[in-house]
């Protein structure tokens, strides 16, 4: 019996720390100035919004805003190109595949229409030169067309190719999406099983999820939903250089790997509003860098979340919300980051 009453207790203990930590710890900040940029902003951003910043070991703000907390599921749209990136380096961390590896290797498809030198980096950077016409719309309706992410991928691999592999960054979901088709070759699993398995779980990202109710083809570029606590996990495992709860969940070589801008400015033929002006990494933008290691990264979706992470300030922080024309408010981001930037100084040089 006392055993069994020990056991409860130590439940309640852990539970209790938890919730613990999602409590502001916000005692040497002054965040008054950004609660009015979040209040001045809420009608722009998408008024239903959880706003987070982690810093250190803990939660240092939160807000709460309109119909939205810190557990309301929503669409990420382009949030999910970070998640997937970091599960392509989970496989790249046990060796079973290299970011230099040709596609073909894995996809024979790519093979019959001789694109056999696209590599998973030109995958995960936006550089495979395949043809991404087409707008939102338009891309929308095409997904429907097909049942599985292989059928989608199959089709890529017969599309023309706009440039040379390598050459130019076109902005879409074409190179994720063939990443994504890669990880289901390589475990013989359906990529939103994997992902849920090897990355969302261990996060303890139980409310996020790739998987369609519809049945529809999974979308490895676009196709998650997540809640804002869910979202800080994996936030704040980049930050932690790929450690969360003690647990190493990538290496800090990937992590490090995944700071690496991958394209020249010259380079860059499409990119939305939101990130004009900013180079690519793998998965994410670098919105601040310095010798071609991106200090800030950041990782926006079409339906307005914002997450970002800002290695010399060594803060996570996150916007949720669910605006179709969330992601053209990159000023309004970035001048909440300015307001941020003031109450936590930079280490970086």
């Amino acid at each position: 019996m006392s055993y069994k009453v020990s056991s409860i207790c130590l439940k309640v203990l852990c539970v209790a720390a938890f919730l613990l930590l999602l409590q502001p710890a916000n005692a040497q900040y002054n965040w008054g100035d950004l609660d009015a940029q979040l209040e001045d902003k809420q009608k722009l951003l998408g008024t239903n919004i959880v706003a987070m910043i982690w810093k250190g070991d803990s939660l240092v703000y939160k807000k709460e805003m309109g119909g939205f907390n810190i557990k309301t599921q929503a669409p990420i749209a382009s949030c999910s190109k970070w998640l997937t990136a970091a599960l392509v380096m989970q496989f790249v961390d046990e060796g079973k595949i290299s970011l230099d590896d040709k596609v073909v290797k894995y996809i024979p498809e790519f093979d019959k229409y001789f694109k056999g030198y696209i590599t998973i980096r030109h995958c995960l950077s936006h550089m495979t030169g395949i043809d991404d016409e087409g707008g939102f719309l338009k891309k929308l309706a095409q997904r429907k067309k097909f049942n599985t992410l292989e059928e989608e991928v199959n089709s890529f691999a017969a599309r023309d190719i706009r440039a040379n592999t390598g050459t130019d960054f076109w902005y879409g979901n074409i190179g994720l999406n063939i990443a994504g088709r890669v990880l289901e070759v390589v475990s013989k699993r359906k990529f939103d099983v994997l992902i849920r398995t090897k990355l969302l779980i261990p996060l303890g990202m139980r409310k996020t999820t790739f998987t369609n109710l519809d049945g529809s083809a999974v979308n490895p570029s676009g196709g998650a939903q997540s809640t804002a606590e869910d979202y800080m996990k994996f936030l704040v495992m980049l930050l932690n250089k790929g450690k969360y709860n003690g647990v190493q969940i990538l290496s800090e070589t990937a992590v490090n790997e995944m700071m690496k801008v991958q394209n020249k400015p010259e380079q860059i033929k499409y990119a939305p509003k939101s990130a004009a002006g900013f180079n690519y990494t793998s998965g994410s933008w670098s919105i601040e860098e310095k010798n071609g290691v991106a200090t800030t990264l950041a990782s926006p979706g079409l339906f307005g979340t914002w997450p970002m992470i800002d290695y010399c300030r060594g803060y996570a922080y996150l916007v949720f919300v669910k605006n179709l024309l969330g992601e053209e408010r990159a000023d309004a981001h970035l001048q909440i980051k300015k307001v941020i930037d003031e109450q936590i100084s930079s280490s970086c040089k």
